[in-house]
């Protein structure tokens, strides 16, 4: 007769453990050991700031409204005011709806977090999340590219302008912004999908990011991290080139104007754009581009609240809610409704 097997030392598989409150999936391997598979994943955010939670709250809370409300203005605005009816204020709607989305799949998690102290989310959940937030980024870039070459187009040729920017070539930049970003950011998630993760289930961050949640793979994250750079590199250093381009040559063409009024007038309009563009491109650079050195992973974090929270709090203000047009339109529509309620 053979050996007795003991089957009391071989865990069967598919079994489910809790573990520190945690679901995890236990599954025999071909080698005989187990791989855990967690069910869930902890954003780290920054820390246990003890004590400072409600103050994050109160702060983030008050962020997130002022984008709502400042994007979702411009996108009313926009639809009812026929005064708004231009090649500028329609990507400027683009950019309000898309800056609502981008924000809303990162803040409402944060603002969970603080309140409850749950940083728990879903493996489905985390992906979820990455691949609106990736595609949002990537459909940022382009469409920031495309304001940029509008402006340049307005300012530099406005005597070809109205032939050139016509409403038929308006529609086709912003459909190719979102839809390259929709494209690119689907291959992404498409290759972080197939990574297989074995127990460690603390991201380094307070969203899930294509790199944190690849670092806790453990099958080879090569692929992905390539196709991350490359495509990095293709959807940010092209349009950052063509933003760079228009406003050089807008800049150039203010220079030439003689009233020094209007020049000043001009030029605190470009520059406020640069800030906020050189803000969203340089974190971005630095997070997903440049390479990691160990004070750029200290500081990722703090990057990476520039282009996911300031830049959608900052681009109405910049981009509109200075603007006279918005200003005049938005009193057009509150004398509307006082007109209605009277």
């Amino acid at each position: 007769m053979g050996p007795e097997l003991n089957t009391s030392e071989v865990p069967p598989a598919n079994i489910i453990i809790l573990e520190n409150g945690l679901e995890i999936h236990h599954q025999q391997t071909e080698m005989g050991r187990n791989q855990s598979n967690p069910t869930t994943f902890i954003l780290l955010g920054f820390g246990n700031l003890l004590g400072l939670q409600i103050l994050l709250f109160i702060l983030f809370l008050a962020i997130y409204a002022l984008s709502l409300v400042g994007n979702l203005l411009i996108v009313f605005l926009v639809m009812v005011d026929q005064h708004l009816h231009t090649p500028m204020y329609f990507f400027l709607m683009n950019l309000s709806c898309l800056d609502t989305c981008y924000i809303s799949t990162i803040l409402p998690r944060m603002l969970a977090s603080f309140l409850t102290g749950d940083r728990s989310i879903s493996v489905k959940g985390c992906f979820t999340q990455y691949y609106f937030f990736g595609f949002c980024v990537a459909t940022e870039c382009y469409l920031l590219a495309t304001m940029s070459y509008d402006r340049y187009l307005a300012i530099c040729k406005p005597l070809h302008y109205t032939a050139i920017m016509s409403g038929r070539l308006c529609i086709q930049l912003a459909f190719a912004s979102w839809m390259t970003g929709l494209v690119t950011n689907t291959i992404v998630t498409s290759l972080m999908l197939k990574l297989t993760f074995c127990g460690p289930n603390e991201i380094d961050d307070f969203f899930c990011d294509v790199y944190p949640v690849a670092n806790l793979s453990c099958s080879n994250t090569h692929l992905v991290k390539l196709a991350v750079f490359l495509l990095g590199l293709m959807g940010t250093v092209p349009p950052f080139l063509l933003t760079l381009a228009s406003y050089t040559y807008i800049i150039f063409t203010i220079l030439q104007i003689k009233s020094k009024a209007a020049q000043q007038k001009a030029f605190s309009t470009c520059s406020s754009h640069l800030i906020v563009v050189t803000l969203f491109y340089g974190s971005i650079f630095l997070v997903y581009v440049f390479p990691a050195t160990v004070t750029l992973k200290r500081l990722r974090k703090i990057f990476s609240l520039f282009y996911t929270i300031l830049t959608p709090l900052l681009n109405p203000l910049i981009y509109s809610l200075r603007n006279r047009d918005v200003k005049e339109a938005l009193s057009r529509s509150v004398r509307k409704v006082n007109n209605t309620v009277s």
